[in-house]
């Protein structure tokens, strides 16, 4: 009889990279993991190195597009991009162009490192950083006139998908809803959230997910020309 193996996938990251710039403001965040994450996370013994966790916005409006490389490698020092285990994204919904910009820059950077890149929801982001406890977190951004980017989480699990829909429409959603929610209007200071992908994308990193760069699609929830 063969000998059966099992493969065991490695827990061990040197450090995580989030970026998000799904709307006017460039946030950036990075971990190695090795202490409390902004409180969220317990150190183990597993991790023997130094703990370093940082995270910083930019208002950069219309020049984010611009500036996006800039701060990324005047951020990531004084670590190297081989120091980096994963990258996390948020990939909308949010600014077209704004979120377009991000997730090009996450996927190539994924590819020429040949590391997991995790593809975040900003919806799911900001269910996340709110935290509502037993109760579910309703999530509504604004989109064109009368239209809403809206979801509804529980943790990690989508209990209602990212949409785009009118405001009547989620309102009576909302209505019908048949369990507790908190309801979560995402309009300024989304940047800030940068920490939560990186929660996000570190978990699952703990669960044994190494996603592929190819598969991080943004999700733009409309032509940017309707």
């Amino acid at each position: 009889m063969g000998k059966t193996t099992t493969r065991r996938i490695s827990t061990n990251v040197k450090y995580g990279l989030a970026i998000h710039t799904t709307s006017s403001e460039l946030g950036l965040a990075v971990s190695n993991f090795a202490e409390n994450l902004w409180g969220r996370f317990p150190s183990t013994e597993f991790f023997k190195r130094e703990g370093d966790s940082r995270s910083q916005v930019w208002d950069l409006g219309r020049s984010l597009s611009t500036h996006l490389h800039y701060h990324l490698a005047e951020y990531i020092q004084p670590q190297t991009w081989a120091d980096l285990g994963f990258i996390a994204v948020a990939k909308g919904p949010g600014s077209f162009t704004s979120t377009r910009v991000g997730v090009v820059t996450a996927r190539t950077l994924a590819q020429q490192l040949d590391i997991p890149l995790f593809a975040i929801s900003s919806l799911e982001v900001l269910a996340w950083a709110e935290k509502g406890g037993d109760n579910a977190i309703a999530v509504q951004m604004p989109a064109q006139t009368n239209l809403v980017y809206t979801a509804i989480y529980s943790g990690a699990t989508a209990l209602l998908s990212d949409s785009l829909m009118t405001m009547e429409v989620w309102e009576k959603t909302l209505e019908n809803w048949q369990t507790p929610y908190q309801l979560i209007k995402g309009e300024n200071g989304i940047g800030a959230t940068v920490t939560s992908v990186l929660e996000i994308a570190y978990l699952a990193w703990q669960k044994g997910d190494r996603p592929n760069w190819i598969d991080a699609i943004p999700f733009y929830g409309q032509s940017p020309v309707s």
